[in-house]
């Protein structure tokens, strides 16, 4: 099959997948709500079945992350509340890196070269951070909130980032994200009223999630002034360096 033709049979492929989802209204059942009011049935099954269970959550997850599809930060929610902390934690990361990386490699083969020529001015700044920051710029990318996740893998995609270091960056990027969603989940499989929302442990949950922009980008801006005084002393220690 020639290229062309491939790339037209890939697009076709996730227009339907997106259209499928959303015609027969199955995001119905990734909010938070139906999640919560199905989980003494989901736990059931769980406890009958578990390793089906643990792959029904892993291609969903995976799945959601390809498409683009709301509802994760839901299905987060409720993985940590039927399976607890670490199993969870442990689906999540790579059914995320997986599927973010699925996006990466498709919007490389599609758009890459082609974007790249037709569109390289407009993408200068990205390339340049690629080019000077590497895996941090990436990084940094990912812990700001600002921007959306697939966004982030359809731009890398058009990058020269090397596939390798997209999967990794992007594993440990969003495991801030991702502990805090999951932990949060695990405090709200244990609400038996509407007063038990204000204990500790969930409103530290919730602060957490809140916070944590906050705190990234306050992290990232320290360790960018670190970068350059160290990058200044390193040079002003060359051989022949005049302070202007």
């Amino acid at each position: 099959m020639k290229p062309p033709y491939l790339k037209l049979l890939i697009a076709l492929l996730i227009f339907l997948l997106v259209g499928f989802f959303f015609n027969f209204d199955l995001d119905q059942y990734l909010t938070l709500d139906h999640l919560k009011s199905r989980h003494s049935f989901y736990l059931e099954y769980y406890d009958q079945n578990p390793i089906k269970s643990l792959g029904i959550y892993f291609v969903i997850f995976f799945l959601l992350t390809i498409l683009s599809i709301p509802g994760i930060t839901a299905v987060s929610l409720a993985g940590g509340a039927l399976f607890g902390f670490p199993i969870t934690l442990l689906l999540t990361s790579f059914a995320d890196s997986f599927g973010s990386t699925i996006v990466f490699l498709v919007s490389r083969f599609l758009f890459g070269n082609s974007l790249q020529a037709r569109y390289s001015d407009r993408l200068r700044v990205i390339n340049k951070g690629v080019d000077q920051e590497g895996p941090f710029y990436l990084f940094s990318l990912r812990l700001i909130p600002f921007f959306p996740c697939c966004l982030i893998n359809l731009l890398m995609g058009v990058t020269t980032i090397q596939i390798t270091t997209f999967y990794w960056v992007t594993q440990i990027g969003k495991l801030p994200y991702t502990i805090l969603y999951i932990n949060a989940g695990t405090q709200l499989a244990k609400l038996e009223s509407v007063l038990d929302i204000f204990s500790p442990g969930i409103i530290i949950s919730f602060v957490l999630i809140g916070l944590f922009p906050l705190i990234s980008k306050k992290s990232l801006q320290w360790v960018r002034i670190r970068k350059e005084k160290q990058g200044f002393l390193k040079n002003k220690l060359k051989p022949g360096y005049r302070n202007n």
